[in-house]
């Protein structure tokens, strides 16, 4: 199946898009996961965003952080790949499209995230490697992880 792959920042997005994506990770984050947790922080204005749309509509979106004096590495998070697309491969080319979304836009540089536990090999396929120990997060073991200077390649 083929994905229609959307870049937005913030103030791009339509109100469509937007509702779409808070839908999607309340649905993952908040209702399946069973976790409370502050979903709209603040900080998606600051964010590049990534949705990938298949015929049913919104199937995966994430949001992307370009390296700043404060972190300078890329950051990727709030990864959600609605129920229905699990399985399909959808997670890996979301996040092959991330890695190559950001060597286009400053190459050379890390990319960091912090992973659900279950997830790290998940993030070990496309280069990332565990840094520190695990640590709980809204009551979900997680860990961080950096994939080193990059070429957008997995």
């Amino acid at each position: 199946m083929a994905t229609d792959w959307r870049w937005r920042a913030f103030d791009a997005l339509t109100a469509r898009e937007l509702h779409d994506i808070l839908k999607l990770r309340c649905d993952v984050f908040v209702v399946e996961q069973a976790c409370a947790f502050p979903e709209i922080d603040g900080r998606d204005p600051e964010a590049h965003h990534l949705m990938g749309f298949e015929a049913s509509g919104l199937a995966g979106c994430l949001r992307l952080f370009g390296p700043s004096a404060e972190e300078p590495a890329w950051r990727i998070g709030r990864i959600a790949v609605g129920p229905g697309q699990r399985g399909t491969g959808l997670g890996h080319r979301m996040m092959a499209e991330a890695l190559r979304f950001a060597a286009e836009g400053s190459p050379g540089h890390a990319i960091v995230l912090s992973a659900q536990s279950r997830l790290e090999a998940f993030y070990a396929r496309h280069g990332f490697e565990a840094e520190g120990l695990p640590y709980l997060e809204d009551g979900i073991e997680h860990v961080d992880m950096r994939r080193p200077g990059h070429t957008g390649l997995t």
